[in-house]
Protein backbone atom coordinates (compact mmCIF):
# COMPACT_ATOMS: atom_id res chain seq x y z
CA UNK A 1 0.00 0.00 0.00
CA UNK A 2 1.09 3.57 -0.79
CA UNK A 3 -0.12 6.86 -0.34
CA UNK A 4 1.00 9.50 -3.41
CA UNK A 5 1.89 12.77 -1.59
CA UNK A 6 -1.23 14.74 -2.67
CA UNK A 7 -2.98 11.80 -0.74
CA UNK A 8 -0.54 12.56 2.59
CA UNK A 9 -1.12 15.95 2.07
CA UNK A 10 -4.69 15.63 2.36
CA UNK A 11 -4.21 12.85 5.49
CA UNK A 12 -2.11 15.53 7.10
CA UNK A 13 -4.13 18.45 6.77
CA UNK A 14 -7.39 16.17 7.54
CA UNK A 15 -5.36 15.42 11.12
CA UNK A 16 -4.74 18.87 11.76
CA UNK A 17 -8.58 19.48 11.32
CA UNK A 18 -9.90 17.15 13.24
CA UNK A 19 -7.60 17.27 16.02
CA UNK A 20 -8.30 20.91 16.67
CA UNK A 21 -12.03 19.91 16.06
CA UNK A 22 -11.73 17.72 19.31
CA UNK A 23 -8.74 19.88 21.45
CA UNK A 24 -9.89 23.44 20.91
CA UNK A 25 -13.50 24.41 18.89
CA UNK A 26 -16.70 25.33 21.18
CA UNK A 27 -18.78 23.33 19.26
CA UNK A 28 -17.28 19.86 20.65
CA UNK A 29 -16.67 21.50 24.22
CA UNK A 30 -19.82 18.75 24.95
CA UNK A 31 -17.27 15.73 24.32
CA UNK A 32 -14.62 17.88 27.16
CA UNK A 33 -17.03 18.81 29.32
CA UNK A 34 -17.05 15.17 31.29
CA UNK A 35 -12.84 15.16 31.44
CA UNK A 36 -12.14 18.89 31.93
CA UNK A 37 -13.50 21.91 34.18
CA UNK A 38 -12.08 25.59 33.44
CA UNK A 39 -10.83 27.70 36.12
CA UNK A 40 -10.44 31.22 36.33
CA UNK A 41 -7.36 32.67 38.35
CA UNK A 42 -6.67 36.68 38.86
CA UNK A 43 -3.00 37.27 38.26
CA UNK A 44 -0.80 39.83 40.26
CA UNK A 45 -1.61 42.23 37.60
CA UNK A 46 -4.95 42.09 37.47
CA UNK A 47 -5.82 39.65 34.71
CA UNK A 48 -7.71 36.68 34.32
CA UNK A 49 -6.51 33.36 33.40
CA UNK A 50 -8.20 30.56 32.45
CA UNK A 51 -6.40 27.30 32.23
CA UNK A 52 -8.24 23.34 32.53
CA UNK A 53 -7.85 21.23 35.40
CA UNK A 54 -8.19 17.32 34.26
CA UNK A 55 -11.26 15.73 35.93
CA UNK A 56 -11.32 12.72 38.12
CA UNK A 57 -9.08 9.59 37.83
CA UNK A 58 -7.90 6.27 35.93
CA UNK A 59 -9.53 6.28 32.71
CA UNK A 60 -11.09 9.67 32.98
CA UNK A 61 -8.52 11.43 33.78
CA UNK A 62 -6.50 9.34 30.76
CA UNK A 63 -9.25 10.78 28.27
CA UNK A 64 -8.98 14.49 29.98
CA UNK A 65 -5.49 14.33 29.35
CA UNK A 66 -5.34 13.17 25.69
CA UNK A 67 -7.90 15.54 24.96
CA UNK A 68 -6.12 18.96 26.39
CA UNK A 69 -3.04 18.16 24.60
CA UNK A 70 -2.92 18.44 20.73
CA UNK A 71 -0.01 16.16 20.25
CA UNK A 72 -1.13 13.55 21.95
CA UNK A 73 -5.05 13.51 20.17
CA UNK A 74 -3.22 14.13 16.71
CA UNK A 75 -1.45 11.28 17.21
CA UNK A 76 -4.63 9.23 17.78
CA UNK A 77 -6.07 11.16 15.36
CA UNK A 78 -3.49 10.82 12.43
CA UNK A 79 -3.78 7.07 13.10
CA UNK A 80 -7.69 6.64 12.99
CA UNK A 81 -7.25 8.94 9.73
CA UNK A 82 -4.96 6.26 8.09
CA UNK A 83 -5.92 3.74 8.93
CA UNK A 84 -9.44 4.45 7.87
CA UNK A 85 -8.38 5.74 4.95
CA UNK A 86 -6.33 2.42 3.69
CA UNK A 87 -9.31 0.66 4.43
CA UNK A 88 -12.22 2.45 4.41
CA UNK A 89 -12.07 4.47 0.96
CA UNK A 90 -15.44 5.55 1.00
CA UNK A 91 -14.44 7.78 3.82
CA UNK A 92 -12.09 9.80 1.59
CA UNK A 93 -13.98 12.61 -0.05
CA UNK A 94 -14.77 13.54 4.31
CA UNK A 95 -10.67 13.03 4.57
CA UNK A 96 -10.81 15.59 1.75
CA UNK A 97 -13.31 17.74 3.15
CA UNK A 98 -11.80 18.13 6.80
CA UNK A 99 -8.36 18.62 4.69
CA UNK A 100 -9.74 21.91 2.80
CA UNK A 101 -11.38 22.91 6.31
CA UNK A 102 -7.90 22.51 7.92
CA UNK A 103 -6.08 24.60 5.08
CA UNK A 104 -8.96 27.48 5.79
CA UNK A 105 -8.29 27.22 9.41
CA UNK A 106 -4.49 27.88 8.96
CA UNK A 107 -4.97 30.41 6.22
CA UNK A 108 -7.34 32.24 9.17
CA UNK A 109 -4.51 32.18 11.55
CA UNK A 110 -2.22 33.28 9.26
CA UNK A 111 -4.57 36.46 8.57
CA UNK A 112 -5.98 37.13 11.57
CA UNK A 113 -2.12 37.54 13.11
CA UNK A 114 -2.02 40.54 10.94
Amino acid sequence: MSVSWMELLILVFASFRITRLFVYDSITEWIRRPFHRYVEHETEDGETETYIEIKGRGVRAFIGELLSCHWCTGFWVSAVVLISFLYVPILYPLWIIYAISGVVALIFEIFQGK
